[in-house]
């Protein structure tokens, strides 16, 4: 079973990352950074946070949907806010999305908020609604039940360091990890966290039993050439076996994002 997770960018490398899910189309595909705007036909809307300013597939989760016909497709919104066409602004939510090919049966799943909840008046002052969602599958392949869970992590404008919230959040992401795993099950946990591989955030999670693979693998950032800050680590993928994976790449190339997708065979 292959499995990867992805910080989309609001689809702002949209043919490159469309043509790449098509291509790759994993098992398990979770995504970060997924938009959806129902009240528009229009490609592209632009978000707006003071000097950051970037273009949105204004329907992308709807895109990738297409471009994965043989999957079951979940999105997951944590807020609807407005994104802008021109000088008009256009409701969009804004979440997380996690896509199952049909050759395994979802037979559980958990949705819930990491931080605050849903943001139903504006995406709102940092930091942001936060949510993850985890699934609970069988690998008819495999003959096993596997647990899938992602997150996209706090962004705080101080940087990646250590704070409450974010300790909060993944104390609360381990919890909604718990409740559908069956004592068995192979667990996988990833997502764009937004902290520094030091960070207690992986130190939770390695007391609670999970091997982060990105740094564990000597991987040196998992940011692309299209992210020009310090920092180069994000994103991780944690699982409960180790011997249980059968390969684990940062992939750099294409690039689709300004982040890299990172994929696990188990």
């Amino acid at each position: 079973m292959r499995i990867m997770s992805l910080n989309a960018w609001g689809g702002t490398m949209h043919a490159q990352l469309l043509s790449y899910l098509g291509n790759s189309a994993p098992e398990v595909l979770c995504l970060q950074e997924i938009i959806d705007s129902p009240e528009t036909d229009r490609a592209w809307l632009e978000y707006r946070d003071k000097d950051h300013v970037l273009p949105q597939q204004a329907n992308l989760f709807t895109e990738i949907r297409r471009a994965l016909p043989h999957h079951e497709a979940y999105f997951c919104p944590a807020a609807q806010g407005d994104l802008w066409d021109g000088d008009r602004p256009v409701p969009s939510r804004w979440g997380l999305a996690t896509f199952v090919h049909r050759s395994s049966a979802v037979i559980g799943q958990a949705l819930g908020f990491v931080h605050k909840g849903y943001g139903a008046d504006g995406f709102g002052a940092h930091p942001r609604s936060r949510n993850a969602h985890a699934i609970r599958l069988f690998d008819h392949v495999g003959e096993r039940a596997v647990v899938v869970s992602h997150m996209q992590g706090l962004r705080d404008l101080g940087g990646k360091g250590d704070t409450p919230e974010r300790l909060e959040q993944a104390k609360r992401f381990l919890a909604l990890t718990r409740q559908i795993a069956v004592p068995g099950d192979r667990v996988v946990m990833c997502g764009d966290f937004n902290v520094e591989p030091d960070s207690a955030t992986l130190r939770l999670l390695a007391e609670a039993g999970m091997e982060e693979l990105v740094t564990g693998r000597g991987f040196e950032g998992t940011r692309t050439s299209s992210y020009a800050k310090a920092g180069k680590f994000a994103d991780y993928m944690l699982v409960d076996d180790a011997a249980a994976v059968k390969s684990f790449d940062v992939i750099r190339s294409p690039e689709v994002s300004d982040h890299c997708p990172l994929i696990v065979e188990l």
